[in-house]
């Protein structure tokens, strides 16, 4: 066993998820961000009927059965937004952008909410305050002013509105491009693109009334104590009720092992919590295709040894590609399975024979089965094993993707896409009276090749933190600089609004939580959570300032500075947000009697035509895929002393926002420059847990490096090391990516560990 000796702010954690320490998290955000009094009131009006949605994850409400609609990362969002904390142009006329620079990610943001738009000042290197009219004009000039739209890439984050990113969309396809680059290239476009090719729609098919009715859930590859929370109450009830949870994830993650539901008053009074997973596998980083393709590999076998395993009248009706699937399953070897998955044949067979047993199952998976070379394949795989038994179209089946913000599958719906559909610009076309380019435009990855070939000259933000989420800073942040313009819509200050181009302008706006008056009148904006429910949202607190404007009101601003001759009314659609709602219905299918459905608490589902086991596929049916191999990435298995790389949240963060320093669930208190490994890597590599390690990444020409980082013993799987994202995203080459989706691997890096010289 690797020697252990006291690390700085590396100890044993041993609570459960949730419970006490989860209160108590709860408590400290609101002390540090939000003024007393106001702060439970907010919260309390988190995920109501006449509240706001949740900024954080996209997990879905349960009916108000409870006072309490939120969980520990919800209220650290919540306050983060709604922080008392300001930074206003007197602070940018005393920090130049180059020392800001100089501050991490968590100092940035928490300085606080933007007061006023803001231009960058090359002379001085700083930011001053512009007058949001000239700040419009000048981007306006500055765009019409290049050779090429195809030159502009329009980015949105996952927090927009639906009327936010709709109205963005259609700014950019009259200007004449269909470069939309957006968070879920970097997360889900897998699922995007995997699953219409499967079941013939890129979503979830699953309520939680299905998870009322499953008989057994089968987790892969996500974390819900820190990246969708709320589903730990979900799970929480499932298992109190004997629901078998499986869950494969390379590391031991302590909210699938145990939760104590801060709800609950005995698990609360006793200081109890209540086991998650039935059995945990710790499979290999890159080994989730390997198992997967084991487990139903054992199935067929079952099947042909017994028969009454396989839905086999369901497979006739309702699928093709069967025979080929089924040939591929026999001429993968067990030998191969094993070594890729680090998981024994047997538990696979004892994983195959619990799902044998299951008369409705869900399988939920998150971006440790999408950021992979064949993301998409991974996506598919899933698809599968729940075909070969009917799990899709009754009660308590199908499959879960677990999305992150809390609308980046509405933005997708809306029309947020580099590859839109032909009926899509012909409605937008029909509605509007200009015609949509067509051609495929860029997504996340391409635009920043564009960026650092040149070819792309401006880019617009809707949110987000575009170049820190990217692979490859080194060359990622420099890109940003050969800009001709950048312009950033956000609530508070990050890193990519410093990496300034010829011109950048930051421009603030309201937050889900503020009141959004246009017109005089209290304006909704709608989300769509990650089981298909379209619900309102409306904030009531005061604005940061009186300058913020809402990101309808901004896009809209950008908008007729753009397009003097536009075909689109848009002060009147920013005037009564029910009125893009309107064009919205008229244009993007399912969203029948919008306005009217919204009114309702609750919202609406949209269309999910394979619960009704119709499946829009070319065919008509459900496809089986063959995923030829055991590999999803790189062919460098085996290759010697060579390690995966997972990238990873903390507990204290979403996405690239860092709540704080903490990730207490792992035993890491005030610090982040961590690497975790497992003991017997450690030794290997005669290393000690607290040694200062170097890490390099072996698949890219350039030299890809982390130096200094502390290596720290943790129960992952043996092969596997993890690093915090977005710090580890250096050693993630930018041409390192799903083919097939775009989605960058960060899940699976191949890395050499050394002692640092």
């Amino acid at each position: 066993m690797t020697k252990r000796r006291d690390v700085p702010g590396i100890r044993r954690y041993d609570a459960p998820a949730g419970g006490w320490g989860a209160l108590r998290a709860t408590a400290q955000a609101i002390r540090q961000q939000m003024e007393g009094l106001g702060a439970p009131i907010t919260l309390l009006r988190t995920n109501q009927p006449d509240g706001f949605d949740c900024p954080g994850c996209a997990w879905p409400d349960k009916e108000h059965r409870s006072t309490f609609q939120f969980c520990e990362n919800g209220a650290k969002a919540v306050t983060w937004e709604a922080t008392s904390k300001r930074v206003g142009p007197d602070f940018f006329e005393r920090h130049t952008v180059s020392s800001l620079l100089r501050r991490s990610d968590y100092e940035l943001e928490d300085l606080g909410r933007l007061t006023h738009p803001l231009v960058y000042d090359r002379a001085t290197d700083t930011f001053r305050a512009v007058e949001w009219e000239a700040a419009f004009a000048r981007i306006g000039e500055i765009l019409r002013g290049l050779p090429s739209p195809d030159q502009v890439e329009f980015y949105t984050s996952g927090r927009a509105s639906n009327e936010a990113a709709y109205l963005f969309q259609l700014f950019a396809r009259e200007y004449g491009t269909n470069n939309f680059p957006d968070c879920s290239n970097m997360c889900h476009e897998p699922t995007s693109v995997g699953l219409p090719q499967s079941i013939g729609i890129g979503k979830g098919t699953v309520s939680l009334d299905d998870f009322d009715a499953a008989e057994l859930i089968i987790s892969i590859g996500h974390n819900p104590g820190t990246n969708h929370p709320r589903m730990m109450g979900t799970l929480h009830e499932a298992s109190r009720r004997g629901v078998p949870i499986i869950v494969f994830n390379p590391l031991r993650e302590r909210a699938l092992e145990r939760f104590a539901d801060p709800q609950n008053v005995v698990e609360m009074a006793t200081y109890g919590s209540t086991r998650i997973a039935s059995t945990y596998y710790q499979v290999d980083a890159g080994g989730d295709a390997a198992a997967l393709k084991g487990i139903m590999k054992a199935l067929l076998a079952m099947d042909a040894a017994h028969g009454n395993v396989l839905d086999h009248a369901f497979i006739a009706e309702h699928t093709q590609g069967f025979d080929a699937f089924a040939a591929d399953l026999a001429t993968t070897t067990w030998a191969d399975i094993e070594t890729v998955s680090g998981l024994a044949r047997g538990e696979l067979e004892q994983v195959a024979a619990a799902y044998a047993k299951s008369n409705a199952t869900i399988v939920t998976y998150g971006m440790g089965i999408t950021q992979h070379n064949r993301g998409t394949a991974n996506v598919r795989l899933i698809a599968d094993l729940l075909l070969l038994r009917g799990n899709f179209g009754k009660p308590g089946a199908g499959i879960c993707p677990l999305r992150g913000h809390s609308n980046v599958q509405g933005n997708r719906t809306v029309g947020i896409t580099e590859k839109p559909s032909a009926a899509f610009l012909q409605r937008i076309e029909d509605v509007f009276g200009f015609k949509p380019p067509a051609t495929h435009g860029h997504d996340a990855v391409r635009t920043m090749q564009a960026m650092i070939d040149g070819s792309a000259k401006a880019l617009i933000c809707l949110g987000g933190n575009f170049a820190v989420a990217l692979p490859d800073a080194g060359q990622s942040f420099a890109a940003m600089g050969k800009l001709d313009l950048s312009v950033h819509v956000g609530t508070k200050l990050n890193r990519s609004h410093l990496l300034v181009a010829r011109e950048t302008y930051v421009l603030p706006c309201l937050g889900r939580t503020e009141l959004d008056l246009q017109g005089g009148m209290r304006q909704s904006i709608t989300v769509e959570d990650s089981m298909s429910m379209v619900h309102a949202s409306a904030g009531k607190l005061p604005p940061a300032s009186e300058q913020l404007r809402s990101e309808p009101a901004i896009v809209a601003g950008m908008a007729s500075a753009t397009l003097p001759h536009s075909k689109v009314a848009w002060p009147a659609l920013v005037a009564d947000y029910d009125k893009i709602r309107d064009v919205i219905e008229q244009t993007v299918p399912g969203f029948d009697s919008y306005n009217a459905r919204i009114r309702i608490p609750g919202g609406f589902r949209l269309p999910l035509p394979p619960t009704e086991r119709v499946w829009p596929t070319p065919s008509g049916k459900a496809m089986f895929s063959v995923f030829g191999g055991v590999k999803e990435d790189a062919d460098v298995y085996g290759a010697d002393e060579v390690l995966r790389l997972i990238t990873i949240r903390s507990h204290d963060q979403y996405n690239t926002t860092i709540y704080a320093m903490d990730d207490r669930y792992r035993g890491v208190f005030g610090r982040r420059d961590v690497l975790f490994m497992n003991e017997a890597d450690l030794a290997e590599r005669g290393l000690e847990h607290g040694d200062l390690v170097d890490i390099e990444t072996v698949v890219t020409g350039r030299p890809l490096r982390l130096e200094k980082i502390t290596a720290i013993a943790y129960s992952i799987a043996q092969g596997s090391v993890a690093a915090y994202y977005p710090e580890a995203n250096v050693l993630v080459p930018l041409d390192y990516f799903d083919k097939e989706s775009g989605t960058p691997s960060y899940k699976s890096v191949p890395v050499r560990v050394t002692r640092s010289g």
